[in-house]
């Protein structure tokens, strides 16, 4: 039996620690804090599990604040009414 009883986070649930996660199958990906534990494109819901925590070197890159590169969207009134 297992000695560690917690459970690990489910997709659609949000992300507490910023840091790379790996799901059930493999798939690594990196998550910040306040966003959200994505579903697996073939699996659905999965659980996932903090593998390692960002270097600081990797924490810059990934609060790099990237709306410049970001162009507004245009919304066009069409009057279809």
């Amino acid at each position: 039996m297992a000695e560690d009883k917690r459970m690990q986070p489910v997709s659609g649930e949000e992300v507490e620690t910023t840091g790379v996660y790996e799901n059930e199958w493999g798939r690594e990906e990196t998550l910040k804090r306040g966003d959200e534990f994505p579903f697996d494109p073939t699996n659905g819901q999965t659980e996932w599990k903090l593998v390692s925590l960002p270097l600081e070197s990797q924490e810059q890159e990934i609060y790099k604040d990237t709306t410049a590169n970001t162009e507004p969207r245009l919304h066009i009134d069409r009057h279809d009414k």
